[in-house]
């Protein structure tokens, strides 16, 4: 491994978390993704780091454990330096208890097989009493809403629930800085909530310091203190107060993107500022949803259930989804979402009842036979991505339907935004460019149906509004797309109609704007403001606040 070290010597408050003129580059890579970073984050400050997918966010957060460069070697100058502990003289282990990560891949940072062993393994290694970690496993299940979870095998959870798992491991702790890459990417809003609350709590309370990189602006900025934003390693991203920051960077959730269209100022930072500007427009009528004329099913569930050993994942759900129609399901984790994804392509075996491809039944027919009229993109995009380069992944995915087209490659990746890493290594990408990547390499084979799971995770609000947009001409094309998603926002863009599901079963179903337009949990931020009004997204609001 590669790993060349060149240190800075200067004089900083102890009391101090700091980076120095931080320059990094990875073994092998072209140009550094981080350089000349200097920065100083205050005990207890609440930082949020932001940017577009590929800037240098998780690189940046993997410098104050050690990971980079200890761990990830390369070139590396500068000096970081965490309460006086400087991170080239300490391993990562050495900076255990003053540092806790919570990684972008939960699954990356599981090391037993029980839940409960999971959250004390971190204070077994610190060697903490037995009395305090029985009090910290307590507390931390409660804080994050799990203690149903607590004697589950770590294979049996849904992605959000492993995530919520890591979080706990890494808050038991009780670090003194949490490090935290996603931390919500794969949870319900309630979920998000409860989790984010749990950390607000902690910074407020006890001075935690966090550093948290989230692509969901909407569910964090009113709890950060300032905002870092990755561009690229041209421009170090330096600290700006949070409202500052949200009226300049391009990356906005939708509440202040319609402030910034609208002049708000001060620009709002939570729905209730927003309500204040709001009460103050004219809002037309709710307008009546009805859905275009249904024509016969291309994907139809009938009376479906699926156990994992003793428990029902999905209990005599029907469900029907037509040709140029955007399905979203949704529902809390561990609902059953990713199981019926998976029971849609055979990847699960039903215990009763069946799936109909075009009114026959798919039983019996094995995956890899349905896969080039039924794209499947797992949650996790990595599990699929085995090729060399990346665009030998679409190669791979044509050449498996008998066909070679040099052009649809290329067409593929210039769609996603990935005509740049055509030869890259699908391991050396990004979460949010893998992401895209495992989509490109289902796309350019072009289903009949399109099954994603959490697709916008990782991505940046331009990729998601690109993504968005690519989904919206795949179902004007007349494919059908069904993605479980906990991103109401993206729903709210894209989806027809919503299914939401609850413990296995079908809670209800209907047009997008019934569903997520006076849902307590599943509403917009546009909804949320104009809950009269219809509206899901900014431009839906835009172009009827000028109509009016």
């Amino acid at each position: 491994m590669e790993l060349t070290f060149t240190a800075v010597n200067f004089i900083m408050p102890l009391h101090m978390i700091s980076l120095d003129h931080i320059r990094y580059q990875y073994p092998g890579a072209a140009r550094p993704v981080l350089a000349d970073l200097t920065l100083l984050i205050e005990p207890g400050e609440f930082l949020l780091v932001c940017g577009a997918s590929g800037a240098g966010k998780s690189t940046f957060l993997r410098l104050f454990n050690g990971l980079v460069p200890h761990f990830y070697g390369g070139v590396f100058a500068g000096s970081v330096q965490i309460w006086g502990r400087n991170t080239l003289d300490h391993q990562p282990r050495d900076l255990a208890d003053l540092v806790g990560f919570v990684f972008q891949d939960p699954e990356a940072q599981m090391v037993v097989d029980l839940v409960e062993d999971e959250i004390v393994f971190g204070m077994e290694n610190l060697g903490f009493a037995q009395s305090l970690m029985r009090r910290r496993v307590e507390e931390t299940l409660d804080q994050l809403g799990i203690a149903n979870l607590r004697r589950r095998r770590i294979s049996s959870l849904s992605g959000g629930e492993r995530q919520r798992v890591a979080i706990a491991a890494a808050l038991a702790v009780q670090p003194r800085l949490l490090i935290l890459d996603e931390p919500t990417s794969q949870l319900d809003p309630h979920g998000a909530e409860e989790v984010l609350t749990a950390l607000q709590k902690l910074n407020a309370d006890l001075g935690v310091t966090i550093v948290l990189a989230e692509h969901r602006l909407e569910r964090v900025v009113q709890y950060a203190d300032r905002v870092l934003f990755f561009s690229g390693p041209d421009q170090p991203p330096q600290p700006t107060p949070t409202r500052e920051s949200l009226a300049t960077i391009p990356l906005v959730p939708p509440l202040q993107a319609l402030g910034r269209a609208l002049n708000w100022q001060p620009l709002p930072l939570t729905i209730k500022e927003g309500r204040r500007f709001a009460a103050a427009l004219a809002v037309p009528d709710l307008p009546n949803h009805s859905l275009r004329p249904r024509s016969a099913p291309v994907l139809a569930v009938r009376k479906l259930t699926v156990r994992y050993g003793e428990h029902e994942a999905i209990y005599r759900l029907s469900l029907e989804a037509r040709a140029g129609e955007v399905l979203a399901l949704m529902g809390r984790n561990g609902s059953g979402k990713s199981t019926l994804l998976k029971a849609l392509i055979n990847l699960v075996r039903p215990a009763a009842g069946h799936v109909e491809l075009h009114g026959t039944s798919i039983a019996g027919i094995p995956t890899e036979r349905l896969a080039p009229r039924i794209g499947y993109v797992p949650q996790d995009p990595r599990s699929m991505l085995f090729q060399e380069t990346l665009a030998a992944e679409l190669a791979f995915t044509l050449h498996a339907r008998g066909r070679s087209d040099p052009a649809a490659i290329a067409e593929t990746l210039q769609s996603l935004g990935l005509a740049d890493l055509a030869q890259r290594s699908p391991r050396d990408l990004s979460g949010g460019e893998a992401q895209r990547a495992a989509m490109a390499a289902v796309l350019v084979g072009d289903p009949e149906v399109l099954l994603l799971d959490e697709p916008t995770r990782g991505l940046d609000y331009a990729a998601k509004t690109a993504l968005a947009r690519l989904l919206r001409e795949r179902a004007e094309r007349g494919q059908t797309v069904i993605m479980a998603t906990h991103d109401v926002e993206l729903a709210a863009a894209v989806a027809d109609r919503v299914a939401l599901i609850g413990d296995g079963e079908l809670v209800v179903e209907g047009p997008a704007a019934d569903v997520l337009g006076d849902s307590l949990i599943l509403s917009s931020q546009i909804a949320k403001l104009f809950p009269a009004s219809g509206w899901l997204t900014v431009e839906q609001a835009l172009a009827g606040l000028q109509a009016d």
